[in-house]
Parts: C-alpha cells; sequence; structure tokens
C-alpha cells in the first residue's frame, strides 16, 4: 500500500489521537470519520448481512421515508 507523509499542528493531532482506539491506525480514524457517507442503502445492506426479517427493513423505509417528508428537516449546510 502506498503511503503519503503529511504534516498537522499538534491541535490535530490532538483531535486524531483522543479520537483513536487501541490497534487502530491514524489511517483509520481518518477514515472512519471522512470516509464515504453512511447512506439508507448502506444501512440496508448491513440489515441484510445480518439476516434481519424483510417485514424489519420494510419498516425502516417508510420511517425513513416520512422523515424525508417532514417540514423539520434540518436545511443543508
Amino acid at each position: 500500500m502506498a503511503v503519503k507523509t503529511i504534516t498537522i499542528d499538534l491541535e490535530a493531532y490532538g483531535a486524531l489521537a483522543r479520537h483513536k482506539r487501541p490497534g487502530q491506525s491514524f489511517s483509520q480514524v481518518i477514515k472512519a470519520h471522512f470516509g464515504p457517507r453512511k447512506t439508507v442503502r448502506t444501512f440496508r445492506q448491513a440489515l441484510r448481512s445480518a439476516a434481519v426479517a424483510e417485514s424489519t427493513l420494510a419498516a425502516v423505509d417508510r420511517a425513513v421515508r416520512s422523515r424525508r417528508r417532514s417540514p423539520a428537516r434540518t436545511p443543508p449546510l
């Protein structure tokens, strides 16, 4: 695997170090916090791999759809 050296200040290093768990690399911390966005699709895939019942998946879909129609949604930044 290719690597790249970066320079960060002590405050940024401290923030990364606080999120790092034993046995976890800084690369893993960065990927966990800034990696691909989690979507309903990835959530459904995780549920399917955990053998969740179709009725439960349908209930999750209904809940997500109802939230999309809610006027109380947080505005995009």
